[in-house]
């Protein structure tokens, strides 16, 4: 009896799943990320939309101050460890994605923030229709 063949770079035929990729089309430079604490402080206190997946902050910049739509992500340390974090904010990156390219507006700065254990814990499709419906709220 001969033994099997042993896996090539330690991954098994076994549970292989595809790596993450992103089904959304990529920004097209009309999205840029915000880096600045001075931007997401200016976005705090502007409006706010809850959801029971996110907290949605938005502001309209002044003219000149930067082109298309500027989005940040955050979660605090409520939403668990590092791994937590890292894994609502990609969701939450997907998200925005996915709505604020057709649905942002120009001009627009949209903060994104992660609530604890239901940023991750949301089915993906809800977490989209909640970020619509936050978008909707604000921009009426």
């Amino acid at each position: 009896m001969t033994p099997p063949e042993a896996p090539v770079n330690g991954s098994s035929s076994q549970g292989m799943r595809p790596p993450a990729v992103s089904v959304c089309p990529k920004t097209s430079g009309q999205m840029q990320v915000l880096a600045k604490r001075a931007d997401f402080l200016k976005a705090a206190r502007a409006c706010k939309q809850g959801t029971s997946s996110m907290l949605l902050q938005a502001r309209k910049r002044p003219e000149g101050e930067a082109e298309g739509i500027r989005i940040g992500f955050t979660c605090s340390k409520k939403v668990g460890n590092a791994v937590a974090r890292n894994r609502a904010k990609r969701r939450l990156r997907e998200a925005a994605r996915a709505v604020l390219l057709a649905q942002g507006k120009p001009g627009w700065d949209y903060v994104l923030i992660g609530k604890k254990a239901d940023t991750i814990a949301r089915p993906f499709p809800l977490l989209i229709s909640d970020l619509e419906y936050a978008l909707r709220k604000l921009h009426r």
